[in-house]
This record gives structure tokens, sequence and C-alpha cells, in this order.
């Protein structure tokens, strides 16, 4: 049984359908990629994925549970997380105290006046260890506002990773990056996957970062799938060539 299955979906905006019956299969431990023009349907497909959006028509189904009606806080606490285009933190809170909160509200200690002095502890060891594997140490107790976008972006992604997802969604982590810190976070990206074995769906512009990261590519254009496979298989698609990449091989 697949992790994910979303069931010809569709989301409609009056008489403006932004996505049209579209159909995916998340395995656990994958990476799947979604890429797509601007216009193509792509985040509305994804707030559709984790409940911002209930779709018109069709079905999400995680872990064996029909979600498509559940919100957002429900589907986090069945093990989804995500970021966004525009980094999600508490600029004026350090690294280290970013961390924190995330990992209390995991264990629930946000709703208790006062920790006990082991739950201290286990929050402090987990927010080390997210320190460690985001690559942060040296910037823990810097306002997160004073770091650079990718420094930012990092600490995002380890606040979704304190929650202890089963499905982690990026949209578009290395948006106004350059090519260093579109680096780095495809690094940490691939480290989470790889690593921890998280499974993964990624909304991204840069095509360096999806062909060398993805398992799986979904193509969507005008709201509809326009072709799946993987890296290699999308890479030789005539009609991704041209519908997407703008390109079309010689002799066809």
């Amino acid at each position: 049984m697949s992790l994910l299955e979303v069931q010809q979906v569709s989301q409609h905006f009056g008489d403006l359908v932004a996505v049209n019956k579209v159909s995916l299969d998340i395995e656990e431990g994958e990476l799947h990629a979604i890429i797509g023009p601007n216009g193509a349907g792509k985040t509305t497909f994804f707030n559709m994925i984790s409940g911002f959006y209930r779709p018109t028509t069709g079905h999400i189904i995680f872990g064996g549970t029909d979600i498509t009606a559940m919100p957002p806080h429900d589907r986090v606490a069945m093990g989804m997380a995500r970021t966004f285009q525009v980094t999600e933190v508490f600029p004026e809170l350090s690294v280290r105290e970013n961390l924190r909160i995330a990992v209390e509200v995991t264990q629930g200690l946000r709703r208790k006046l006062f920790a006990t002095r082991a739950q201290a502890a286990r929050t402090a060891e987990q927010v080390d260890e997210l320190l460690e594997t985001g690559g942060l140490i040296e910037n823990a107790d810097r306002n997160v506002g004073e770091l650079s976008h990718g420094d930012q972006r990092s600490t995002e992604i380890m606040m979704a990773l304190a929650l202890k997802p089963k499905l982690l969604l990026f949209d578009e982590p290395a948006a106004g990056m350059g090519n260093q810190e579109t680096y780095d976070t495809a690094v940490l990206i691939r480290r989470l996957h790889r690593k921890q074995k998280l499974t993964i769906i990624l909304v991204e512009h840069d095509m360096r970062v999806i062909f060398n990261l993805a398992d799986r590519i979904t193509v969507l254009t005008e709201g509809e799938v326009l072709d799946q496979g993987t890296p290699d298989e999308i890479a030789a698609s005539e009609k991704v060539q041209v519908a997407y990449l703008g390109e079309k091989r010689e002799g066809a």
C-alpha cells in the first residue's frame, strides 16, 4: 500500500479549473518531484495534499486513511509536515529557540506551564540533534533574522523535521537562493531522504535540484498531468521538452 494516494483530485475556483483530475501514488521512502511552468497548478495541488484546500472532487488517502476533508493540523498529527515558498520562522528568536518551540509542540509541552527536568533534558537533546543534522551548530544562538536565506531555510526544514513526519512536503525550498545556498539545501534534502529514510514530495523550479534528487517526477501543465516517470524518462520525453522545457529533440 502506498503511503500517499491522491485519487483524481480537482480544484475549481468558480469557473476556473486550477487542477483537473490529478492522481499520484507515493511509496514509503520515495522522493517525488512535481514540476511544471508557472500556472500549472503545482501550488494548488500541494495545498490540497497538505489540507489548505479541500478538493472539489477526488480523494486523498494517507497511511490508509481518507484525509480529504481533514484540516492541516490533523494531518500534521498523522505525520505530514511541509515548508513554504516564503520561509516560515520566528526571525526575532535564535535558531535554538525556533527548534525548541517545534520540539515542544511535538511533545505537547506548549500546553503546559512547566516541563519536568527529564522533559527539558529530552527537549535539549533533540534540539542538539536537529542543529547537527541541519548544519546549524555554529549559528545556534544567533537570531534567525540575522542569518543568510539558506540558513533560514535550513532552520525551517529542521522545524518541520522536529514534527517527526512520515511525509515531508517541500514547496520550492531553493527559491531565491544563489548557487552555493541551492547546493547546500539540496545536500540537506538528500541527507534527509537517504540517511533518515524520509518520504518527500518536492515542488521546485530549479531543474538541477530536481534531476539530482528525485526518484520519480510528475509534470503538470494547465492543471493536468503531462507525464510521469524517472528523471531519465522525463528528460527524454518529447512532450515534456516541447511543453515545459521549450525544446524538441533533433529529428522529432
